[in-house]
């Protein structure tokens, strides 16, 4: 088959989304030197094969700072893409809800993220310009897909912390006033990666409870998972739509 376009990774519970790929060929983390993810929800896997008629890779799941790796293995599996010959990189991830309109059960799709792992892949490598670091072309492209889709779609700002444990209260008001609309525990590292090697980065967000402090119900793993599942069939028909990329500039640009 072709070299893979896009590169998509897939966040806790999204595991669904690799259903719909015609697989042509699997690599496991393993066998492409890379660490494998003790998470629940995370296979350890890439799949190759078609997705709405673009050749696309898999990353079927993800290390993560808080497991003990370092920025740079959490952020291989990017450079192991991008070494395939993806040109663009589509990230998903599980997030909890700050914002009192954005509830739980539906998408984000990020327009800027907040790093606050106090960490970088790049750490004595490079200075990368992330002014657009989720490209707006292709969030037009999203945007547009998901309105013809009826399918209810944010935009905002996706705060990245460390983990593993989840914020206190103090924490997500705090999150609050710095302009956070979603927080999780992944995804800022490997946006940063990606740009640094010139790939367009689109991001999404499924917003599987509201954050500590804004409901009653206690913060768990398993309901992540469960909420993720739930929502992963309207983020698959959007990926199908846009899975090739952003559309090229306008000549003469």
């Amino acid at each position: 088959m072709p070299a893979p376009v896009t590169g998509i990774v897939l966040g806790s519970g999204l595991g669904l989304l690799a259903e719909a790929v015609e697989v042509r060929r699997e690599v496991t983390f393993g066998k492409a030197g890379l660490p494998t993810s003790g998470v629940p929800g995370h296979a350890g896997k890439f799949v190759f094969g078609m997705l709405g008629g673009a050749p696309v890779v898999l990353m079927h799941g993800r290390v993560h700072l808080y497991e003990g790796h370092s920025p740079r293995q959490v952020t291989a599996g990017v450079r192991w893409m991008a070494e395939q010959g993806i040109r663009h990189l589509i990230l998903t991830n599980a997030a909890g809800s700050l914002n009192p309109h954005f509830a739980p059960g539906t998408w984000m799709m990020l327009a800027d993220h907040l790093n606050l792992t106090a960490s970088s892949p790049l750490q004595g490598a490079e200075f990368v310009d992330l002014t657009d670091a989720y490209d707006p072309r292709w969030r037009a492209g999203f945007r547009a897909a998901a309105a013809t889709q009826g399918m209810p779609l944010h935009e905002g700002v996706y705060a990245g912390l460390r983990g593993p444990h989840f914020e206190t209260s103090a924490e997500i008001r705090m999150l609050r006033t710095l302009g956070a609309d979603a927080v999780g525990m992944s995804t800022v590292l490997e946006t940063t990666q990606a740009r640094a090697l010139g790939l367009r980065v689109a991001a999404f967000s499924c917003l599987t409870n509201w954050a500590a402090g804004m409901a009653a119900a206690a913060l768990d793993h398993h309901a992540v998972l469960a909420t993720g599942m739930h929502a992963a069939p309207a983020m698959l028909r959007l990926l199908t739509a846009c899975a090739d990329g952003p559309e090229p500039p306008p000549s003469g640009r």
